[in-house]
């Protein structure tokens, strides 16, 4: 009897000062995601921990080496797909170097920071970006069904 199956991933938002690189995911087949502005990130491999999912995930999305990536909250997505559990550690950071290359998912592009809200993001992400520039560390959970929100809650740790 399979009680859940839980998929962890990891989030990063990359910021140069005035600017946060997204992905809009324009690429991808049969992409849940597909239309939709992320961060950038991805699953966990076996024996990865948050930190080197992301540092691995960031540089093969985009071709950028990060250094200090910081733990910003923990985002559980009960069902997310209508099928699994997702629990995604969201990091921020503005420590990085090379050039950016081109992903198989979709388009990178730097986005001003006062315009990253009016992209075409899900509703729970402009929920949760909000929080990246405090100070405190937060836990939340944003329950969709059929991509709509339906409710979220959130924890902060100062």
């Amino acid at each position: 009897m399979r009680l859940f199956n839980l998929k962890i991933g990891t989030l990063c938002y990359i910021n140069d000062g005035n600017r946060t690189l997204m992905l809009h995911r324009i690429k991808k087949e049969d992409d849940m995601h597909e239309g939709k502005w992320n961060g950038l990130g991805g699953k966990l491999e076996d024996g990865e921990s948050p930190e080197e999912c992301v540092i691995r995930e960031v540089k093969e999305e985009s071709g950028l080496n990060i250094t200090n990536p910081t733990l910003k909250g923990i985002l559980t997505f009960p069902k997310f797909d209508e099928v699994d559990d997702w629990m995604v550690f969201v990091f921020v950071l503005n420590e990085f170097s090379g050039e950016l290359s081109e992903c198989d998912e979709g388009v990178l592009e730097w986005i001003d920071n006062e315009k990253v809200m009016s992209l075409n993001l899900w509703d729970g992400d402009k929920i949760y970006m909000k929080w990246l520039t405090g100070h405190s560390f937060f836990s939340a959970k944003f329950i969709y069904k059929k991509r709509i929100l339906q409710s979220h809650k959130v924890v902060f740790y100062d």
